[in-house]
């Protein structure tokens, strides 16, 4: 297959980045951009090589795809701007043959990485709450306290339920799962303000770091905004000694290395799987 080499390529560059962002928070341009570059360079000379127009258009228009989504991501505050840039590197190493392949390759690339990174996130932030469990436990404290309203909603959708013809079994799983989410969002939020949020002397900002809220400094307000904090704004605050509150990301590119290592292994050894599993999700709708 003419994939593998771009397979070998994006999972030796994921590596390194999943490094970089586990050590830094933070995975550098030039990683991303080569990745890009390489992946779109191996199609050129491939397509001059034997003549196959298609294997490049189809990596140009996969990375024009996975360039749109990474920009909605972005601007959604799913991803930062490391993981916006190593999803487009993604699109153009993907194996698409035709233009059915846009929508399954893409859905499950998706569907593993979101899926990957739920439990990932999850045992991130087990392992990061214990580890800082004097800022997490009062953190956790004080969330359990300002969101204890929201248990209200599934004690009575809880009693609505009890009223509703449904099984024991199937009133217990559904109340269970009803309490289940308000304490999610408690102990996500619990996390966020305890182990995420940090203040820090401008001497340790870098670009791209988001503030945690608005910061007014000789009167001019810095803005908390998706792209986050600029070189000129880190000299400002350098100059003027101002510390602020960062909101940091889970290192999240780990996930979409797991997250590839998955879809190749599946793509190399068991490709009519992926169709298979496209269509009995489809199925269940």
């Amino acid at each position: 297959m003419e994939e593998i080499f771009l397979f070998v390529l994006a999972l030796i560059w994921i590596v390194f980045a999943s490094v970089q962002d586990l050590k830094t928070r933070e995975v550098a341009n030039w990683l991303t951009f080569s990745l890009i570059a390489f992946a779109l360079a191996y199609r050129g000379f491939f397509t001059l090589l034997y003549d196959d127009m298609w294997f490049f258009l189809f990596g140009l228009l996969g990375f024009g795809l996975f360039f749109c989504l990474a920009h909605a991501f972005y601007y959604g505050r799913v991803f930062a701007g490391g993981d916006a840039k190593l999803l487009m590197g993604v699109g153009a190493v993907l194996p698409f043959h035709s233009f059915n392949d846009y929508f399954i390759l893409t859905l499950v690339f998706l569907l593993s990485l979101f899926f990957v990174g739920a439990l990932y996130s999850v045992a991130y932030s087990a392992i990061a709450s214990v580890r800082y469990r004097d800022r997490f436990v009062p953190a956790f404290a004080k969330s359990w306290k300002s969101y204890s309203f929201l248990w209200l909603a599934p004690v009575l959708l809880s009693l609505l339920l009890f009223f509703v013809k449904t099984s024991l079994e199937g009133w217990l799983v559904l109340s269970a799962f009803f309490f289940f989410l308000p304490l999610a969002f408690i102990y996500l939020k619990a996390f966020e303000q305890g182990c995420l949020v940090t203040y820090l002397s401008p001497e340790k900002l870098t670009a791209g770091d988001w503030l945690e809220r608005d910061v007014r400094v000789a009167g001019k307000v810095l803005k908390n905004n998706v792209h986050g904090l600029s070189l000129k704004e880190i000299a400002f605050l350098r100059k003027h000694h101002k510390k602020v509150w960062i909101k940091q990301g889970i290192p999240f590119v780990p996930a979409f290395f797991i997250a590839f290592a998955i879809m190749v292994s599946f793509e190399i050894f068991a490709p009519e799987a992926i169709q298979d599993w496209i269509l009995s999700l489809f199925s269940l709708f």
